[in-house]
């Protein structure tokens, strides 16, 4: 796996990506604490200010220090997100992997369930589940996770598949190995990238899941801060700040690009590091093509 990060980041999108990734996570655990101004406090006589030396993003219609409140959002959003994906990772990595070694009957059982949930709509079901167990982003987040697991599970019994199958795996069985010892050798080094590259991609969906519920209102109690949250605010007082639902919007497309863009990164190192190796004539003959040709 260290191999498939590395190829990975040799492209230059990858690069960039972990860039913007390393300044949201500083964001993430740092900007409560970083933030210029109280997120919560209110000021009557600085309402809808726009940009100033003060005030570097502005006020709120309630008076508020828009960049404190970015900043100190930007922990829930992330942390939101993160708690779908390992909700998602539990309940589709780990039944995908089991139903490859643990009989046709959990295999029926854990492809219906997966069909079951791929038929819920996203928003749909997790106002339901917030409507049903409280308005909470972790009743939210629960829902979002149950419904991105069909992604793991796919994802993860097709790599475990592909390794069971193998002859060395089944030489390993042969001489008398356990499941265990052949899960923890040889499926696991050959599933977690495939995880690996769900997970980026989904950490990225959770996220923009989290800011629609958020910019809905669903999951949060105001006054705390997310980033579809600080979108809906703006978005209310567009015509006093128009540019105020920029900022926002370009940290949630900006995280979420670069999310995807990682995944992708590491989906082509994982494909380069499975590929056959190329002998130094097959490369010569490669190289002595013409362009064009």
């Amino acid at each position: 796996m260290i191999d498939v990060l590395r190829a990975a980041l040799r492209l230059p999108s990858a690069k960039i990506a972990v860039g913007i990734l390393i300044v949201i996570a500083f964001l993430a655990i740092f900007g409560p604490l970083v933030a210029p101004f109280d997120p919560y406090a209110q000021n009557s006589k600085d309402l809808l200010q726009g940009p100033t030396l003060e005030h570097w993003l502005g006020t709120d219609d309630l008076g508020r220090d828009v960049f404190s409140r970015l900043l100190a959002g930007s922990t829930v959003s992330v942390l939101a997100a993160m708690q779908s994906v390992v909700v998602g990772l539990v309940l589709g990595a780990l039944p995908g992997l089991l139903s490859v070694y643990l009989g046709r009957t959990f295999e029926w059982i854990t492809l219906r369930i997966m069909d079951s949930f791929i038929t819920l709509p996203f928003l749909v079901f997790a106002i339901a589940m917030t409507a049903l167990l409280g308005n909470g982003l972790t009743q939210a987040m629960v829902a979002v996770g149950i419904l991105i697991a069909p992604a793991f599970y796919r994802v993860t019994r097709a790599a475990a598949l592909t390794v069971s199958h193998s002859q060395y795996v089944e030489a390993a069985q042969l001489f008398g190995a356990t499941t265990a010892w052949v899960v923890r050798k040889h499926v696991w080094k050959k599933v977690f990238p495939a995880i690996a590259v769900t997970t980026a991609s989904m950490t990225g969906a959770s996220l923009v899941i989290v800011s629609s519920l958020t910019f809905l209102g669903i999951g949060i109690v105001p006054p705390e801060p997310t980033w579809g949250g600080l979108l809906a605010t703006d978005l209310g007082n567009l015509y006093q700040r128009p540019f105020g639902p920029v900022v926002p919007a370009l940290v949630i497309i900006g995280t979420v690009w670069a999310l995807n863009a990682l995944a992708d990164a590491l989906k082509d190192a994982t494909t380069d590091a499975g590929a056959p190796p190329v002998s130094k004539q097959k490369r010569r003959e490669l190289q002595a093509v013409p362009h064009g040709a």
